[in-house]
């Protein structure tokens, strides 16, 4: 047995089909009474009918989130708590929201209640981001962790299978990364791997069945466990690579995930072999790479770059941005590598079994 720390983060977690019945006593637990509902544009509607469930315990409904958390966006709603007498923020929706709610709760200390209608699974972690004139900064930080997280599959039967299937792959990158993350745990590894098996699983039976509840909940509950593993654990070159594109290139957050998951699984096979036969295993694949891939594509996921908005020109500059202060990994990051990684993404070209160093030398100088 090595030698380990394991950190449990303290927050409460609702898991149910029909459990925003309990919306109202979570607050109570907590002392809260005047709630500002976040919410993306599209999901105002939501929040709105939510907001109108608390009747006088909603301080009002700020729907502009959007992707990356702008910097800009976070200033505004943080202003509008203030000015309505917010004492949470209650985010209802998926990784732009909640980012949202964890921007407020960064300056001003207020508690973040997380509603999760998608699997991106960030509303188990203590990790935020915000994106200022063009990158996106992240860090750590207790007060931005949701003190309570409402799982409701109900809430998530309407969410479409497109991008149940890139914010549930969003969420197996969580638990993959956590797999080989240089403070990897028995306990996160094994909540890992059992959050990539029911991701892997669900996602299939939502793309043919997208009202089963059931597969819904098994997504909710992969969501889970990938992004509570994430959490306690370190982020390396997926996450680096991911956080570059999104924050400087403003390409899709679940979509940039789903595509660069298999190439940055290949980059790392050698470095981690215990943990690429482990997220295999979950996909119930032979190779962890090839199986991130054929899950996304056969359920109709973006595999490349190129059809997400990336410019083939952006290529360098992403390289450039992605090699200055890289996140741990366990193979060292190196300029080749990462730009043959960068053009198989770009290409949307499945992984090989070949040695990526191999694939490096045919890149053009």
């Amino acid at each position: 047995m090595n030698d380990f720390i394991y950190h449990a983060l303290p927050s409460r977690v609702v898991f149910g089909a029909g459990s925003l019945r309990h919306l109202e006593r979570e607050l109570d637990l907590l002392g809260l009474k005047r709630a500002l509902v976040l919410s993306t544009p599209q999901q105002r509607a939501q929040a709105e009918a939510i907001a109108a469930r608390l009747g006088a315990r909603a301080a009002g409904v700020f729907a502009d989130a959007v992707m990356h958390v702008p910097l800009a966006v976070a200033r505004e709603a943080r202003a509008v708590a203030e000015r309505v007498g917010a004492d949470c923020a209650l985010a209802v929706g998926g990784g732009s929201t909640t980012g949202l709610g964890k921007a407020i709760a960064l300056d001003s200390g207020l508690p973040v209640i997380a509603i999760p209608t998608t699997y991106a699974g960030s509303e188990m972690t203590p990790i935020y981001g915000i994106t200022d004139d063009g990158i996106k900064k992240t860090g750590r930080d207790a007060r931005v962790l949701p003190k309570t997280v409402i799982y409701d599959p109900e809430l998530t039967l309407s969410l479409p299978t497109s991008i149940s299937v890139t914010s549930g792959i969003n969420a197996i990158a969580h638990a993959a990364e956590a797999l080989y993350s240089q403070d990897a745990n028995p306990i996160t590894s094994m909540m890992a791997e059992e959050g990539i098996r029911a991701l892997a699983s669900s996602l299939p039976c939502i793309v043919r069945r997208p009202t089963d509840l059931a597969a819904r909940g098994d997504a909710l509950y992969g969501a889970w466990l990938c992004g509570a593993v994430l959490g306690a654990v370190g982020m390396a070159l997926h996450h680096k690579l991911c956080h570059t594109l999104g924050g400087s290139f403003n390409l899709p957050h679940a979509e940039t995930h789903t595509i660069v998951l298999p190439h940055a699984l290949a980059y790392n096979r050698d470095a981690a072999p215990d943990a690429m036969r482990r997220i295999a295993r979950a996909l119930g694949a032979s190779d962890a790479a090839q199986g991130a891939y054929d899950l996304a594509k056969a359920n109709g996921a973006p595999v490349s770059l190129r059809e997400i908005g990336l410019r083939e020109s952006d290529l360098d500059t992403a390289l450039d941005i992605a090699l200055r202060n890289p996140y741990w990994n366990p193979r060292p990051i190196e300029r080749a590598p990462l730009a043959a990684l960068l053009r198989d993404a770009y290409e949307g070209r499945r992984p090989t079994l070949a040695d990526a160093d191999a694939a490096a030398a045919s890149v053009p100088r």
